[in-house]
């Protein structure tokens, strides 16, 4: 494999060039190019792609810039959002489980699937806790109750990803009691959408584009909802809004935050390159606040 040789601003701005991109203010770009590296940028071309190394017509560097901007942002949307569900789904995890099998039951292999990896799983909890013994709830949990974590305790060092795993771990009978009370849906689909949710989080708090990708894990559509979600941001919004436990605080957080984002945008900005279509506010919204979701 052939070594990659640096290139300066200026002959990265000549790459671009090259390839199709208007340049109308180069002191911008040399600029930009600064504190952007010029490989996660150039990421930002590819919804603008005819082929690998020719962009669309009308692609300049100023637009893709609004474009990685608009991202960064709708990523802080997201990121707030999926606060809110990752914390709403470890309180209904973690009640349903210490209520059912004991605040310490967790360490049960029994409470769990058959196909449950007992001793990888307390490997993960062990090393969760030792990389957070300088925590305070860690050190009194070490010290004052002999090192017995309650599962709603070692629960707040859990990732998105270990309690999507968790989840997927627990018996069928549980996580289908779970999913009908707390999120009106079968097991399957909440399985589903939790790691669609993990996916979309690993995006954004790596600082992944948003903007013209699709995800890894496709999404289950919910029942009677029109039209069928495909792996793209608009399908995980629609599912992080299942899971969303306050409709006001949805809307409002949001709703209008991304609304006005894409109206800002919307010269520069596809809808098709998020898999919004015409109607996404209508869809994505609580309409009625009044009434609990189906």
């Amino acid at each position: 494999m052939s070594e990659k040789i640096s290139a300066t601003p200026d002959e990265q701005i000549a790459k671009l060039r090259e390839r199709g991109c208007v340049i109308k203010n180069e002191k911008l770009a040399r600029e930009t190019l600064k504190y952007i590296n010029y490989y996660r940028l150039s990421n930002y071309f590819e919804p603008f792609s005819v082929s690998k190394h020719k962009y669309e017509e009308g692609t300049t560097f100023e637009k893709i810039l609004r474009i990685y901007e608009m991202d960064r942002k709708l990523r802080s949307i997201m990121l707030a959002a999926l606060e809110e569900v990752e914390i709403t789904l470890r309180a209904a995890v973690s009640n349903y489980h210490a209520l059912r099998y004991g605040a310490m039951g967790y360490l049960n292999p029994s409470t769990y699937d058959r196909a449950h990896n007992h001793q990888s799983f307390m490997s993960r909890i062990n090393h969760l806790i030792e990389s957070n013994e300088e925590r305070e709830f860690v050190q009194h949990y070490k010290t004052r109750h002999e090192g017995k974590f309650p599962l709603w305790v070692v629960m707040e060092l859990f990732s998105f990803g270990t309690l999507a795993f968790f989840f997927k771990d627990m018996q069928n009978s549980d996580k289908k009691a779970l999913a009908n009370e707390f999120y009106h849906c079968s097991p399957s689909e909440l399985d589903n959408w939790i790691f669609c949710l993990n996916e979309l989080r690993n995006y954004c708090a790596h600082y992944n584009r948003l903007y013209g990708s699709h995800f890894p894990v496709m999404p289950r559509t919910p029942r009677d909802f029109v039209p069928e979600l495909e792996n793209d941001l608009f399908g995980y919004v629609i599912v992080m809004k299942q899971l969303y436990h306050d409709k006001a605080n949805w809307n409002e957080r949001v709703v209008k935050p991304v609304s006005r984002l894409l109206r800002k945008n919307s010269d520069v900005a596809r809808l098709s390159d998020i898999g919004f279509p015409e109607q996404w506010e209508t869809l994505i919204a609580f309409t009625d606040i009044g009434e609990k979701k189906a």
